[in-house]
């Protein structure tokens, strides 16, 4: 009992740090930015203050919420379908070495090709303009997510592929039971990627596609804040964008933790 409390003082002090360290940095950066504007005299229209920038928030949450909204919808549904459409053509790609040399040079195409580029092209077919920014935003999350499953279900130990075959194991059960399990840290390293790509390409989609009024995004309030040299809502609107950001990466960071915690060495600690 004795040996263990110095242990969870030592864990509990260690969790107090991990959040107090950053807290105490952003605090100071603050502090910073504060102190920068008030002695440089700086005025509003070219660097607002921190309290400038909290006024706007707090008195244009009425339009920059709808618009957090909108973006967070996009980016959560091009998220999902980057996992659904990575994982499932993964999985179609490792069938055979022959479709995966004809198929995944046509995901690397869509991935290096710049997203803007083809931007005007998926607005004159898309049907809607949130659609056009769905598909742009999917496009971008889609390939690490595909990525890193097709590494993953090819990097399964062959020794235990053996084992498979040899206690006949079908192919739906290999992958079921063994490839499925063992490409998991894998796909939760594209999770991460793909949940911070969803982001920016909603918001550059949405820079790109122009689209405005009621049902617009966060991209387009910082256009109109910039129009109107708004310059408080601006940064409003980027402090929301980077608390959309950081708040999906703790979440699928603790996805990440979630599964991997109890059994991958990525995620225990050394004994020694």
């Amino acid at each position: 009992m004795n040996a263990a409390s110095p242990s969870l003082a030592r864990q509990h002090r260690e969790t107090v740090l991990r959040v107090l360290i950053p807290v105490g940095v952003v605090v100071a950066l603050i502090l910073i930015w504060h102190l920068t504007v008030t002695l440089s005299g700086v005025p509003q229209y070219i660097l607002p203050s921190p309290g400038a920038v909290a006024g706007a928030m707090v008195k244009d949450w009425g339009t920059l919420a709808p618009a957090l909204w909108v973006t967070t919808q996009i980016t959560l549904a091009a998220l999902a379908l980057a996992l659904i459409g990575g994982v499932g053509i993964a999985v179609f790609l490792i069938q055979s070495k022959w479709i995966e040399t004809a198929f995944y040079p046509i995901a690397v195409i869509l991935q290096v090709t710049p997203i803007v580029a083809i931007a005007p092209l998926i607005l004159i077919y898309a049907p809607t303009t949130q659609v056009a920014l769905l598909v742009c935003a999917f496009l971008v999350a889609f390939f690490p997510i595909l990525s890193n499953m097709v590494q993953g279900l090819k990097s399964v130990d062959h020794n235990l592929l053996n084992l498979f075959d040899l206690y006949g194991a079908s192919r739906w059960q290999t992958l079921i039971y063994l490839k499925l399990p063992a490409s998991l840290p894998y796909f939760m390293t594209g999770l991460r990627i793909g949940g911070g790509l969803s982001l920016i390409a909603a918001v550059v989609a949405e820079f790109a596609a122009g689209s405005a009024g009621a049902g617009s995004g966060l991209a387009f309030r910082l256009l109109e804040a910039q129009y109107r040299l708004n310059i408080p809502r601006l940064f409003a609107a980027l402090i929301l964008l980077s608390i959309l950001g950081v708040v999906i990466f703790g979440i699928t960071s603790f996805i990440a933790w979630l599964s991997l915690h109890r059994w991958h060495e990525s995620s225990l600690k050394r004994e020694n």
